[in-house]
């Protein structure tokens, strides 16, 4: 089921968090949603789910809105910042609340606790539990409905190594199971790791969208050789572009990593070391929206 944003715009008075925004996350992977602090992130994915209300344009999961899914949260799982837990419950008696308020049974609250790791601590207070602990609970809270969409705001805030090896195996597991999964973040590396494809906004307008390995730009290849200054004369008079940053060190631009071994074998080019080389997403995410660090 694919998440669709058409033109989506939110005006706070004479304040524009998001400005004619579009994008879309397909079935089956899992979507990063990136952007610097106020970019319109979390804005934009509380009007998907109907709790701010668009200046303009629509949000629909299958072509429906939030509003009209039959029984939305059977469709739709949503953990955001701020989720609220009564301080007197235990994290087993918030999960079984939910889950009679959705009415999916008494087991299910079992076994989301069993899926996300939360039967750890269930008999706890939720006022005693960790910033993690708490990330699991909205998450075993929004996996309730069995959701064919899940949208997940900085799901990884609070939890330890552990844990976010954890969610990162976790949610990919959920796309491979033909999920959607829509992720705003601003741990870059966890995304780089976990995500397909990226939405990138700044003020409230798109930057880009597409797959991950879109973003990166050309290949560039490191080559040390004993042959440097033959091999790069070689490459250039080719159209290659070549930099020579250190004696007996290249970096080529443009060219695979095979391409490469092809064109030493051709010039009968000795190398000692060939290593492909790309900006992490930090780079790239710095780039696109004019940051620095």
């Amino acid at each position: 089921m694919n998440v669709e944003v058409r033109g989506l715009s939110k005006a706070f008075g004479p304040i524009s968090a998001v400005t004619d925004l579009s994008f879309e996350a397909g079935a089956g992977s899992v979507t990063g949603f990136l952007g610097p602090n106020g970019a319109g992130k979390t804005t934009t994915m509380r009007m998907t789910l109907g709790l701010v209300t668009p200046t303009s344009g629509t949000a629909t999961f299958g072509g429906r809105r939030y509003a009209d899914l039959p029984r939305p949260s059977a469709t739709v799982g949503a953990v955001l910042d701020g989720a609220g837990f009564h301080p007197a419950h235990t994290a087993l008696d918030h999960l079984r609340v939910y889950a009679r308020m959705g009415r999916y049974g008494r087991a299910r609250a079992e076994e989301v606790a069993d899926l996300t790791g939360v039967s750890a601590f269930a008999g706890r207070p939720t006022r005693t539990l960790s910033t993690g602990m708490r990330q699991r609970l909205s998450l075993a809270t929004a996996l309730l409905g069995d959701p064919q969409v899940l949208l997940l705001d900085e799901p990884s805030n609070g939890l330890d190594p552990e844990g976010i090896a954890w969610l990162r195996h976790f949610v990919r597991e959920l796309a491979a199971d033909g999920r959607t999964v829509l992720i705003s973040s601003h741990a870059l590396g966890e995304i780089e790791h976990m995500a397909d494809h990226v939405v990138v906004i700044r003020d409230g307008r798109l930057v880009t969208t597409g797959p991950i390995t879109g973003l990166y730009g050309p290949a560039t290849v490191l080559v040390r050789s004993p042959q440097a200054g033959l091999f790069a004369a070689g490459l250039t008079a080719g159209g290659v572009r070549v930099e020579h940053p250190q004696p007996g060190l290249l970096r080529i631009h443009g060219l695979s990593t095979a391409e490469v071994a092809a064109a030493a074998a051709s010039h009968g080019i000795a190398l000692h070391e060939i290593t492909p080389e790309r900006p992490t997403l930090e780079q790239a995410f710095l780039h696109l929206t004019g940051g620095s660090r």
